[in-house]
């Protein structure tokens, strides 16, 4: 029987993901001793079936411990493998060394987590400059992507819509995202200058006079994007555009700004945030029940159990 282990703070996301698949769902006690260590307990018997610890890695630096003390438990409890499950993938976005002596952490946070699992679950990583997750990983890993899930929410809850992506690179998503709902779309002109700084260029939306603009990204973190776009849209005569993400972070007060400008704000559960309207749990349960035939025959980290 398939164990779903949420880890602090996903509890909700794990109990519709144990839900869309029939599976049992457990619960991890965790705390901090005086000193700051990490305390993890399992509460839930495990036997030597599959278990799913599920934690998005929004703010890794908080969890990553008491994850990799999780799964190391959950192991030598008698878990037969042992799956991440992380709707959103920290620490892909540090691909390439922007200033002489920069770590390239990407690379590091996949070798630890490659180390410490058997498989891997996530929904649309940022693969900006790698072909796949396989290029960094070495575990296997599941990719799922969020666009249908996207285009079916504006197809039902806006008039009109105009497809509007972040940037050129973005051109093949929103296009398909836009092909989905049958719609128009277009995408900005981006130049980023660091963490928290972007120009953003509209193209004349002039041609689409009467759609709604509706602002869609793969990540809201600084929102900075979303929120340059948000207040000039309506500049060129148009009304204040939805914005819909897969990963809403809204680091700061980046929501509170954008939904200052935006008609609405919506993202996947991913993150668990208050503008959480699309559920990724039936996404995840399919991929989930697709590949457990093949992960029966090889799994990476099998050892004893240990009393």
């Amino acid at each position: 029987m398939r164990l779903i282990l949420p880890l602090p703070g996903n509890e909700t996301f794990a109990a519709r993901l144990a839900e869309a698949g029939g599976w049992k769902i457990g619960s991890i006690e965790s705390r901090r001793f005086p000193d700051g260590e990490s305390y993890v307990r399992i509460l839930s018997d495990i036997d030597s079936g599959s278990v799913d610890l599920v934690c998005t890695l929004a703010h890794p630096d908080d969890s990553f411990l008491r994850l990799a003390f999780s799964a190391d438990a959950a192991r030598s409890l008698g878990a037969r493998e042992v799956t991440l499950i992380a709707p959103y993938l920290s620490y892909m976005r540090q691909d390439r060394r922007f200033k002489s002596g920069e770590g390239l952490s990407s690379k590091t946070f996949a070798r630890l987590l490659s180390s410490i699992f058997d498989r891997l679950i996530t929904v649309d990583p940022h693969l900006h400059r790698y072909p796949a997750l396989s290029a960094l990983y070495t575990m296997p890993t599941n990719t799922l992507h969020a666009a249908p899930l996207l285009a079916d929410w504006i197809a039902a809850e806006i008039q009109k819509p105009l497809v509007i992506g972040p940037d050129e690179e973005s051109e093949q998503w929103v296009s398909a995202i836009a092909a989905r709902v049958g719609a128009p779309y277009t995408v900005l002109n981006k130049i980023r200058h660091g963490d928290r700084s972007v120009d953003v260029a509209l193209p004349d939306l002039s041609p689409w006079r009467g759609c709604q603009p509706v602002l869609v990204d793969d990540i809201a973190s600084s929102g900075g994007t979303l929120i340059e776009a948000a207040r000039r849209i309506p500049l060129q005569g148009f009304p204040r555009p939805a914005c819909v993400v897969v990963h809403g972070i809204f680091a700061d007060e980046s929501y509170q700004r954008l939904q200052a400008l935006a008609e609405r704000v919506v993202s996947t559960d991913s993150v668990p945030h208050e503008s959480n309207a699309i559920g990724l749990a039936s996404l995840v349960a399919n991929s989930i029940i697709s590949s457990s035939a093949a992960s029966e025959t090889f799994v990476r980290h099998r050892r004893q159990s240990e009393q």
